[in-house]
């Protein structure tokens, strides 16, 4: 009986989604290949294709396991989830768990993983959000629902944010905000809210690229270098001396390093592209290979297939995006619709975050391609938020 059920609802998967991220996986597999060819002095299976193709397949029976259990089902467990992502971003704080790296402590190694609590957390966030925002529509009415909400969202955004990870920070307002409107919260109370944000992010930019050091807001040094990137800031301060002048420059240079040549790589790659493994900026090590296979992968996509692979990637974006979009419009119940919003605003971020910082239209933040970005934490979850999108799928004729 097990199995006529199942094959029953195997009838009702989405192809078209599925379809296109086995585009992207296939992608991906092959421009990390171009990007970071196999060494000879690796182990095959260390090397960076095949490690990307190992969490394409646990990611991909991660996906089935999510579809194999009733969305309502997984919801009631989510406030585990929620508390058990608050103590991983916790634990990754601490100097003996987590791993320093890269001037923040974002992972936690684990030898054969270097698992990174905050992607995590943004799945348990939709979920613990979808699921306390699925109550009736006059509790959303009262001024302490939303706070709660609030709180839900602050809760992990301050303990990213120490890590410190801006940008995956960041992605967290967007996803909430979000969800929080499509619940049917008063619009009152959002405006309130981003108006409150708008005024601080405000006095923020103002602070960083104006304010004199003393009375400056506490940010990592290469965070606040990296908005002066993006604004086009002098380095040098009004009264330096030459070899200030000269040195500021320099680090001037090197931070704007890897965003002028993603950028030239985009535009290099005309029309049809140079050709797979042709392209001559991974080739000459212009775009440094520490970042081209992860946060500048889009770039070696533009460069070595043009603005047809461009187009061909946001393509395959679309088909996911417009057909979770779908889904949620066709969910049966509030739960389901806000868990498919929830998981379309989260890869919409990402996808526009990472493209932008690649043709210098968003600052550099570090925020991974879906499914396109080498990383064990980032494939898991985008294949996992992918599951979620066809559970509600599924099941959305049960209720």
């Amino acid at each position: 009986m097990f199995e006529i059920h199942l094959s029953g609802r195997q009838s009702r998967v989405d192809w078209g989604m599925i379809l296109a991220i086995f585009g992207l996986m296939i992608i991906g597999v092959a421009f990390i290949y171009s990007a970071k060819p196999p060494s000879e002095t690796t182990a095959w299976y260390n090397q960076f294709p095949v490690r990307q193709s190992m969490w394409y397949l646990m990611g991909a029976a991660a996906a089935v396991g999510i579809c194999l259990i009733d969305y309502h089902s997984l919801a009631r467990w989510s406030m585990v989830a929620y508390w058990m992502a608050i103590l991983l971003l916790i634990a990754v704080l601490l100097p003996h768990v987590g791993a320093y790296r890269l001037g923040a402590w974002r992972w936690i190694d684990l030898g054969f993983f270097q698992l990174q609590p905050s992607e995590f957390a943004k799945l348990a966030f939709i979920f613990i959000q979808a699921h306390f925002l699925s109550r009736p529509t006059e509790e959303l009415r009262q001024p302490t629902v939303f706070v709660k909400a609030v709180g839900l969202t602050v809760l992990p955004f301050l303990l990213i944010l120490k890590e410190p990870d801006l940008g995956s920070a960041l992605v967290l307002l967007p996803v909430g905000l979000v969800m929080t409107y499509v619940a049917g919260v008063p619009t009152r109370f959002l405006r309130r809210l981003v108006s409150a944000a708008g005024v601080l992010v405000a006095l923020l930019l103002v602070d960083i690229l104006f304010a004199p050091p003393a009375w400056q807001i506490k940010l990592e040094d290469y965070q606040r270098r990296r908005l002066w990137v993006y604004f086009n800031r002098d380095f040098a301060a009004d009264k330096s001396t030459e070899a200030e002048r000269q040195k500021a420059r320099l680090q001037e240079r090197n931070d704007s390093w890897n965003v002028k040549q993603a950028l030239i790589s985009v535009g290099s790659g005309g029309f049809w592209g140079k050709g797979w493994r042709q392209g001559q900026q991974i080739a000459l090590g212009y775009l440094p290979p520490i970042v081209a296979h992860n946060d500048f992968i889009f770039s070696v996509i533009a460069e070595e297939k043009g603005f047809l692979g461009s187009v061909l990637v946001l393509s395959l974006y679309t088909v996911v995006l417009f057909t979770g979009i779908r889904i949620a419009g066709q969910a049966r119940d509030r739960l389901g619709k806000l868990l498919a919003v929830g998981v379309v605003t989260l890869l919409f971020s990402h996808v526009f975050i990472n493209i932008g910082m690649n043709i210098r239209l968003m600052p550099v933040t570090g925020i991974p391609l879906p499914l396109l970005s080498y990383g064990g934490s980032s494939v898991l979850c985008s294949l996992i938020a992918a599951g979620i999108l066809q559970n509600v799928y599924l099941y959305r004729r049960n209720y």
